[in-house]
């Protein structure tokens, strides 16, 4: 027996008072919890042909999502190992432009309403 994996995630950026958010969404009709987004490490634009990742994109966890609920998630850039300033936040390049390959995927882990720990891959920009 086949079963089709759960995808009770969307997302969407908004902007906020001060920067770009990512904002989640939970479509199923369970509550879900221990959501977390896996650190996304950033292609070096720096280095010709590319180099290994200088910055990377840590999101907070989220204890719970209640079912059709939205959740703003607050995340912080990382520089060369070290948190950045509001000033080099680079969520923006994860937003897809026209014309242009996105490379990025969030990976979300949670817990189902039976404690089960479930993953889902969403490619951004797609």
């Amino acid at each position: 027996m086949i079963s089709k994996p759960e995808m009770p995630f969307t997302f969407r950026f908004v902007n906020g008072e001060r920067c770009l958010r990512l904002e989640l969404t939970n479509t199923s009709d369970s509550a879900l919890g221990s959501i977390d987004i896996l650190t996304i490490f950033l292609k070096d634009e720096e280095t010709l042909g590319g180099g290994p990742s200088q910055s990377h994109i840590r999101f907070e966890s989220i204890e719970r999502i209640l079912p059709r609920e939205k959740s703003i998630l607050s995340h912080k850039t990382w520089i060369n190992g070290k948190p950045s300033g509001p000033d080099q936040d680079q969520l923006e390049r994860l937003q897809a432009r026209a014309g242009e390959i996105n490379p990025y995927v969030l990976d979300i882990s949670w817990r189902n309403a039976e404690g089960k720990a479930r993953f889902q891959r969403i490619p951004i920009g797609s």
